[in-house]
């Protein structure tokens, strides 16, 4: 039994074949889709797949605490729902701010003031309303600047849990994404149970090397049954790399989730 949709990012899979081909096969394989950056995508060839995708990067540019980086989140968040209704994609991600090369922050932090706070918390209520009005979610994705993403703001698990539920809107939901939340926090099934109804999304990859359940030091199999006892029955996304066959690796997290 597998009570989640389970979903591969098609970024980091099948990376032999071009971008169409590996939607393709994530679909032929059973699974649903996941794409970042939509800007450099075909979206009209992505649509005749006739995937399943559940989550797209929902901006393009911008950040959450100054007032030209918000104008520019805003905005380049109308125009991804606009690329999301296309795809009949319900969920959008976001970050605590833009990202850049190497998944870099464009503008890195060395400490969010209260004043970054409340402005973060403001402009995430009027994502939450755009997401509203489109009928779509907004995710916000927790991060580790220990590894990956230095200097990125409001990256912390915690910190993303707690401007969810500033917020209080079911258009804004958590992706909680355990890889990061493993380097940066640890303590998942504990941190699973307090983010609760926040979550919309769960990522996975296993740690170190970002690759696929079972090559690393995370029991996969307990996340699954600790997420089953609580009743989530949403998307389980697979945000990593193969460590060696693709299709070996998509199988090896199918075999994660199942109970």
């Amino acid at each position: 039994m597998i009570p989640f949709k389970l979903a591969i990012s098609a970024e980091m899979v099948f990376l032999d074949l071009p971008f169409i081909e590996r939607v393709k096969r994530i679909h032929q394989l059973g699974f649903s889709a996941e794409i970042w950056n939509w800007t450099d995508k075909d979206i009209g060839a992505l649509a005749a797949t006739g995937a399943d995708f559940t989550s797209m990067t929902g901006y393009i540019s911008g950040t959450l605490t100054d007032p030209d980086g918000i104008r520019q989140l805003l905005d380049s968040a109308r125009e991804s729902i606009g690329i999301a209704e296309q795809l009949d994609c319900p969920s959008l991600n976001l970050h605590g701010t833009g990202l850049g090369e190497g998944g870099l922050p464009v503008q890195p932090v060395n400490q969010t003031t209260g004043r970054m706070w409340l402005s973060a918390c403001k402009t995430l209520e009027k994502i939450a309303r755009l997401g509203e009005d489109a009928g779509r979610v907004f995710l916000l994705e927790n991060l580790n600047t220990e590894v990956d993403h230095p200097g990125t703001p409001f990256a912390r698990a915690d910190d993303t849990l707690a401007l969810i539920e500033a917020v209080g809107s079911p258009h804004l939901k958590m992706n909680l994404d355990l890889y990061h939340a493993q380097i940066g926090e640890g303590n998942l099934i504990e941190l699973i149970q307090r983010a609760g109804g926040s979550i919309g999304e769960i990522q996975v990859a296993d740690v170190p090397g970002r690759k696929e359940p079972g090559t690393g030091e995370i029991h996969y199999p307990a996340i699954a049954r600790a997420l089953h006892a609580m009743g989530y029955t949403g998307v389980v996304g697979l945000e990593g790399w193969a460590s060696g066959d693709s299709e070996l690796a998509l199988e090896r997290f199918r075999q994660a989730f199942t109970l």
